[in-house]
């Protein structure tokens, strides 16, 4: 018998691979180390670009040299949320401590859908901690997703299967007969319609509920909208409340969301995805309460949590109900009381993925390096920054506030005095492009960058404060940059 060809995909010499890892670990150490000797963003050259045009690779290439291409091609024009200078969206910045549970994790490249072993282990320390964060209950479960729009969804599902019962999963919803309905406010994230929409309840299913002055669900709205639907027929079944909106940073009254919840016997959720971690600060879990009332919540470990992405979570008081809505055991996964087909239930039993990357490590590292007491000071840190912001925008004629500052995101505008020239008044139009036109400046700047949002109408200079690298300097900064741009905007206006 012929000897099989062996060919494996390991190096074939181990002592240089070790030098070119180490090196390249080395270089990610010394980007973040180095951060604030870059730009926050810079754009691609188009030069750059066609070097991903090339067509697929068919002979072996080289490891320095694809690590050379990823320094000069890649890691340059990266989105930037590592930087302290990075306040556009709600992204986490990372740390190294993250980074090296990353290498571990890639390392033993286990699959976490279930079996018998430690890694699975490890993700039920974590859903421990969670019940023991938010006050859930010892029969809570809870599950590592991609994020908090994966964990919404799952979600809907959990309180549509608990609504209609678990034939629904085998019939679908017109068998059923019920026009389900849900809640939530005006100023939620656009993944909850997209949940209405992708578990085929559809988004008209979904009612937005208009927002009071503080930019929360307006509760006698609520009410209303709820006892109107019952009299038409429909079945309400979902309330999500916001723990910390995308425009504004508001948290909507959860206590009085679950109380109407609890009364009118509707599954409470609560979309937290970065709001919800606040709960390990002793200064910001106050603005939470009622979160511990709630059947499920959503949040994401890489924002304020500063994990490295991916890291979303879902959180269900009920195991059983969780369960309900997606554990499917085929006979390939049968489980045994014995062996690596034990340790029933397996995180497949609670959401839709089998194949799954070890996310709990990397959380695990910065919440057993970090603690809650640190990680709630960094965020308390974020908020103390954001009203710093808020004062220096009242400091300054030529800025305007256009929301309250509930947590760590400040919206605000350049509002130039046209008092000297009462025959040249800026229209509305004009300010709002003015002011998408300065947070552009900012970003191809490299200084800072924040982003933009329409606040009752108004173009706004969004600044989400999330990175636990981010300064009172950097804040300095933003505001100066945006003084600095704004007034050069304005004055080719008033020449023109």
């Amino acid at each position: 018998m012929n000897k099989l060809p062996e060919d494996t995909l390991d190096p074939d010499d181990w002592p240089a691979f070790r030098q070119q890892s180490h090196r390249m670990l080395d270089d990610m150490l010394d980007y973040i180390e180095h951060i604030r000797e870059r730009p926050v963003w810079q754009a691609a050259p188009d030069e750059i670009r066609t070097h991903f045009h090339a067509p697929l690779p068919q002979k072996e290439g080289n490891l320095a040299a694809a690590h050379a291409q990823f320094m000069h091609d890649i890691l340059p024009y990266a989105v930037g949320n590592a930087h302290p200078g990075f306040m556009g969206w709600v992204h986490g910045g990372g740390t190294p401590v993250g980074m090296a549970a990353e290498i571990l994790a890639a390392g033993l490249n286990a699959n976490l859908g279930g079996r018998n072993q430690m890694p699975v282990e490890v993700e039920r320390q974590i859903v421990r901690w969670m019940r023991e964060l938010f006050q859930f209950p010892d029969t809570a479960s809870g599950v590592f997703v991609t994020g908090t729009s994966m964990a919404n969804l799952m979600s809907v599902l959990v309180a549509r299967t608990t609504a209609l019962g678990q034939a629904v999963r085998q019939t679908g919803l017109l068998a059923n007969g019920h026009h389900c309905v849900a809640y939530t406010s005006a100023a939620a994230h656009g993944c909850i319609a997209q949940a209405m929409d992708l578990s085929g309840l559809g988004i008209a299913s979904l009612r937005r509920i208009p927002t009071n002055e503080q930019h929360q669900m307006d509760l006698t709205a609520l009410t209303a909208a709820i006892k109107a639907d019952r009299a038409a027929g429909l079945l309400p079944f979902f309330i999500a409340g916001t723990a910390g909106t995308v425009d504004t940073g508001a948290i909507d009254d959860l206590a009085q969301i679950a109380r109407i919840a609890n009364t009118e016997r509707i599954w409470f959720h609560v979309d937290g995805a970065y709001g919800a971690l606040g709960m390990m600060s002793p200064e910001i879990a106050p603005l939470l309460e009622g979160i511990q009332l709630a059947d499920s919540i959503a949040f994401d470990f890489h924002k304020w949590g500063q994990v490295q992405y991916d890291a979303g979570f879902l959180l269900v008081r009920d195991a059983s109900l969780h369960m309900d809505a997606f554990a499917a055991p085929a006979t390939y996964l049968r489980r045994e009381t014995r062996g690596l087909a034990g340790g029933s239930p397996w995180p497949c039993d609670f959401g839709p993925d089998l194949s799954r990357g070890f996310r709990a490590l990397k959380t695990w590292f910065t919440i057993t390096v970090f603690g809650t007491e640190k990680m709630g000071r960094s965020m308390a840190h974020t908020c103390y920054l954001a009203r710093y912001l808020a004062t220096q925008v009242a400091a300054h004629s030529e800025l305007e506030l256009l929301a309250p500052v509930t947590l760590n995101i400040v919206c605000f505008r350049y509002h130039p005095d046209r008092t000297d020239h009462p025959n040249h008044q800026i229209t509305a139009e004009q300010l709002d492009e003015l002011n998408r036109d300065i947070v552009a400046d900012l970003h191809e700047s490299g200084i800072a960058a924040p982003s933009t949002t329409t606040i009752q109408g108004k173009a706004a200079i969004r600044a989400a404060i999330v990175n636990h690298r981010t300064m009172q300097q950097d804040i300095d900064a933003l505001i100066a940059a945006v003084l600095h741009h704004g007034n050069i905007r304005a004055s080719i206006s008033r020449r023109i």
